[in-house]
């Protein structure tokens, strides 16, 4: 397994593995995904959505903690959850809960160079709220690279990795999804990606909010579900999709 949770790029070795010559569509996860999760910025997040739950359900920070992580597993994110079982609205939780810190995310210059350089559509698929992408994305210094903002809100709330969120996302903006590249710190949300058709990166790092995110230390291969692996989305822009496309042209 060492050879893949440590490497800086994984493609699969198969014949499955599928390029990105053909797409026309780049759609990126935020949270973890375009910043770099050694920022520590999504902690701030997931201590704010304890905070909440404790003082807007009235329980020990102790049990909204177990609530928090609970329906995150159970319902795609806490906010399902949260909407579901307590029928909590789901504006002010995104609003308290993007409540941060973001002096902590890096301006990235070389991240966007490389994005700017892909040809084609660019989007933010993002299970949090459009004020929350804008700002990390203005801070990181892409915002102006996307063309939209897919959020959790423009999906009715359905959070990937529902199939649902999936079609809403393509549906909305008139993506052919097998025309698509997806790049996702979460490799659970990658699986409908795959299977309507598009290429997948893996984001990986070592920062752990999910079970499925602990599989990933017992790979010996890619699943088929993921494509590419890479520690390290600038390096991995510059280097197998846009400077392989140009030496393909």
């Amino acid at each position: 397994m060492a050879e893949i949770a440590g490497a800086t790029d994984v493609p699969r070795t198969t014949a499955a593995r599928r390029g990105f010559d053909h797409i026309e569509a780049w759609i990126f996860d935020l949270d973890n995904t375009l910043y770099p999760a050694s920022c520590d910025l999504f902690a701030q997040v997931d201590r704010r959505m304890s905070g909440y739950i404790a003082k807007t359900l009235g329980v020990p920070r102790e049990h909204a903690r177990h609530l928090q992580k609970a329906y995150y597993r159970q319902f795609g994110t806490t906010l399902a959850g949260l909407m579901k079982v307590h029928k909590l609205p789901p504006g002010p939780f995104l609003e308290y809960v993007h409540d941060i810190d973001i002096s902590v995310v890096p301006e990235l210059p070389d991240l966007a160079a490389a994005i700017a350089a892909l040809p084609g559509r660019r989007l933010i698929f993002t299970n949090g709220s459009r004020r929350h992408a804008e700002n990390v994305a203005r801070k990181l210094g892409v915002l102006h690279l996307f063309e939209d903002i897919c959020d959790i809100a423009a999906l009715d709330y359905v959070p990937k990795p529902d199939p649902q969120a999936f079609d809403k996302m393509l549906e909305l903006h008139g993506l052919p999804a097998a025309r698509a590249a997806m790049f996702e710190d979460m490799p659970h949300n990658l699986e409908p990606a795959s299977t309507l058709g598009m290429t997948t990166v893996l984001v990986h790092s070592d920062y752990i909010d999910h079970p499925a995110q602990l599989k990933v230390r017992e790979w010996r291969e890619l699943p088929e579900h993921i494509h590419y692996l890479t520690r390290d989305l600038t390096g991995f822009l510059s280097t197998e999709v846009t400077a392989k496309s140009s030496q393909s042209l």
